[in-house]
């Protein structure tokens, strides 16, 4: 694929759409497919770099492409803003219209500079565009212009979306003597203009639409809601969540909404968090009025949001209610209403409330932009799913959803990531679809990232990740998550953190790859750390699963891996596990990991030196010796002392311990029993190959086939075929020939060699079976 893109530039882009077209129409009939669809325009967007030549400018465009199926253009742009690829550069692809057309664009938090924008979007025929919070200097006035250049523009788009940006009214300029303005863009329907500087003379323009049917107006500038008469008869949906500048007395708040008689959603909801500063009496005066006025105020109306409204009687709300049969939506939340017994009787009434979990999820699905709303239904939510006993993963999509819209809101994030950990405990977990656990973790690490000095989300977030499911199975970046965790563990010690921490990092250090575990233990820093905690431990005498952890993190970081071994040594680790050798005496558990790692130095022959110390070995020795200890610490001890005594020309120490590790070595292998569980684990038989050499003395030839038989035994098809494809096949062959082979090394490996025999037996009458007929 990549010599592709270097010579014929136009053969992936070619492959690509073909693809995304077949898919297309796939989607148009089931939705199956889509994953597949979304994963070539990921591809795609991948390989701008390589699909695309640069103009002039410095943007954008296809060396080489065919038209866009338009489903798929607006699906590209799509993408490519959510992966936040969209800017300056890349946009430029959509400035070949005949290519890629557009109908719904997006350039929603895209940082695009007001020209960028006009070249690339403004000549299509656009039908929709969200453009809120986009940055780079694109305001309001800026787009609004842009799209009335386009004569085609002006009729065509019906729905615009710009919440979050600078409008810049007053910039507009006339055009041919007329003002460009909303009222420009005739065939606009819906417009969002939530969190914007709306003023009443803009507010004016955008009312005198002649097809307005939905308005969002919400946390804006507006001081007078009036204009709306002008668009009284086609307006349908008005939203307008606390209007903090909003002046207008209850009796002219109530006469214009009296006259909205299309009007069927209506959204006079109020931040409840916020200070109150009295600006929300007239128009909760208004809501009131509104709850007790009858049918005949707003006779068209079926939803109606109150949320966060103070002073809202459950008698009003139960007027309301009686009086209104098609009602179909009513937002109660933080209104203390939600309770009222007549909201229980409607069946088809959606209600955002704090009364059961049907009310907290429709809030989080409705309230998905409101970090007041949010915050509050998540308390509940929390409190519902404290004690919760199934898997709800409808549940744990919201509560994502709600952690990505606020990414910046401690307030959200510290009751978010509670839900988190109460919906993905470890049964629960496993009951998740994997994709959906990968969120999950991307939103806890995101978490940890952002609020690195919060104890209780920190606390939170690492209850959740320190789960063997999710970090075992969950597909995520492994090594950056370790990279985190392990870099915020170097400036915190809470001890109940530091736990969960390392148990963390044990976990994520055993799923890296052999690339990754020699670029992470390449940090010196990591591995003082993960050292310090084992001292701190030691010193104390402690046993606890932070000792467990932090060694069998180190044991990891050094699997096969020389560099992390020299820093290990480098970083007095050596001395370290000598002394904790020696204190935790009576402890298995400890001992085997450290006489792992231990094992992992004795495998490197540069190594090697730094453990050739009498007393060290002696205590090894006696470990070996000792039958009352348990197998794993006979074994990590007697792979040790075969490493080092395989190479009596590098051996420094008195020739009288070489030849009693030698005896012992041969001595104790034949008395061990085979053990029931898998005990270890290989990622490549390479240090054992100097040991089974013809040259070797019996006892290190009997170890290395001891250990090798071992793990044959338990994972036959994965060792024979390791055995076959390093060629430690023949090794074990040359060594059951040769003719001073002693019988027990002989015996062992005769015994793998027919183990081996077996396993390609079976994979040859495996491969010999015929394919099932197509029916």
């Amino acid at each position: 694929m990549q010599n592709d893109v270097t010579g014929h530039p136009e053969r992936p882009v070619n492959f690509v759409c073909l693809l995304v077209y077949f898919l297309t129409h796939l989607i148009m009939e089931c939705e199956g497919p889509q994953a597949l669809c979304d994963l070539c325009l990921s591809q795609v967007c991948c390989s701008l770099p390589a699909l695309c030549r640069g103009r002039t400018d410095g943007s954008m465009c296809f060396s080489w492409a065919p038209v866009f199926p338009q489903e798929v253009a607006d699906q590209l742009m799509h993408t490519m803003a959510a992966k936040g690829l969209l800017n300056d550069t890349t946009v430029g692809i959509f400035r070949d219209g005949g290519t890629l057309r557009l109908r719904r664009a997006t350039v929603r938090r895209c940082p695009l500079s007001p020209n960028a924008f006009l070249l690339a979007l403004c000549p299509h025929r656009l039908q929709e565009l969200d453009a809120s919070w986009a940055s780079g200097g694109l305001t309001g006035a800026a787009i609004v212009s842009g799209l009335a250049s386009n004569p085609e523009c002006r009729s065509s788009l019906q729905r615009l979306s710009l919440d979050g940006l600078r409008l810049d009214w007053e910039s507009l300029v006339e055009d041919a003597g007329t003002r460009v303005g909303f009222s420009s863009l005739r065939g606009l329907r819906t417009l969002k203009l939530a969190n914007t500087d709306l003023s009443d003379a803009a507010l004016a323009d955008v009312c005198s639409l002649p097809h307005l049917e939905s308005l969002d107006i919400s946390c804006s500038g507006v001081s007078n809601l009036s204009p709306l008469l002008d668009c009284k008869n086609t307006l349908r949906h008005l939203i307008a969540h606390r209007l903090q500048r909003l002046h207008m007395a209850p009796s002219g708040l109530t006469f214009v909404l009296r006259q909205l008689d299309a009007l069927r959603h209506l959204d006079f909801s109020e931040d409840h968090v916020a200070e109150d500063d009295g600006s929300g009496e007239d128009v909760n005066e208004a809501v009131r009025q509104l709850l007790e006025g009858g049918p005949d105020l707003l006779p068209s109306l079926v939803s109606l949001d109150i949320s966060g409204q103070k002073k809202i009687s459950e008698a009003a709300v139960r007027t309301f209610v009686e009086t209104r049969g098609g009602l179909v939506f009513l937002g109660l939340l933080a209104t203390g209403t939600s309770t009222c017994d007549i909201l229980s009787t409607k069946k088809n009434l959606k209600v955002t409330g704090a009364a059961n979990e049907d009310q907290v999820c429709e809030a989080l699905r409705r309230y998905r932009d409101r970090q007041c709303f949010v915050r509050e239904a998540l308390v509940h939510l929390y409190n519902l799913i404290a004690d919760t006993d199934k898997p709800r993963p409808d549940i744990l999509k919201l509560v994502l959803a709600a952690m990505q819209s606020h990414r910046s809101s401690l307030h959200v994030h510290v009751i978010a990531t509670a839900c988190v950990f109460s919906l993905t405990t470890q049964d629960l977990a496993e009951a998740m679809p994997l994709s959906l656990l990968g969120a999950a973790v991307a939103q806890l690490l995101h978490a940890m990232k952002t609020f690195p000095n919060h104890q209780q989300v920190q606390k939170n977030c690492l209850l959740a990740l320190c789960s063997e499911h999710i970090l075992q199975e969950v597909p995520f970046d492994k090594y950056s998550a370790a990279t985190l965790v392990i870099n915020w563990l170097s400036s915190h010690e809470d001890a109940t953190l530091q736990r969960m921490a390392v148990a963390v990092i044990c976990l994520l250090v055993s799923k890296l790859s052999a690339e990754e575990t020699a670029q992470f233990s390449g940090d010196v820093s990591i591995m003082k750390q993960l050292l310090a905690i084992v001292q701190q431990k030691a010193m104390v005498g402690a046993l606890d699963s932070s000792l467990k952890f932090a060694l069998t993190a180190l044991w990891n970081l050094t699997d096969e891996m020389p560099s992390a071994g020299r820093s290990f040594i480098e970083c007095r680790g050596l001395e370290l596990y000598q002394e904790v050798l020696e204190s935790y005496y009576g402890e298995p558990s400890i001992q085997q990991k450290i006489l792992g790692l231990l094992n992992n130095l004795a495998e490197v022959q540069e190594l090697q030196p730094d453990l050739l110390d009498e007393d060290l070995l002696e205590h090894v020795l006696s470990l070996l010796q000792d039958t009352q200890l348990d197998m794993e610490v006979r074994y990590f001890a007697g792979g040790i002392l075969a490493q080092l005594a395989s190479r009596p020309q590098a051996w420094t120490l008195s020739d009288e311990l070489l030849g009693t590790i030698l005896g012992q070595l041969h001595a104790a292998i034949p008395t061990w029993t085979p053990i029931g569980r898998e005990m270890v684990s290989y990622r490549s038989f390479q240090p054992f190959c100097p040991l089974l050499q013809s040259s070797q003395p019996p006892g290190v030839q009997l170890w290395a086939v001891w250990a090798i038989h071992l793990v044959c035994s338990h994972n036959t098809s994965h060792y024979c075929s390791m055995l076959e494809k390093e060629g430690v096949a023949e090794l074990l062959k040359s060594l059951s020939a040769g003719p001073n082979t002693h019988p027990d090394p002989k015996g062992l490996a005769d015994s793998i060699l027919r183990m081996l025999d077996e396993h390609q037996s079976r994979s040859r009458t495996f491969s010999r079976q015929p394919e099932p007929r197509n029916s």
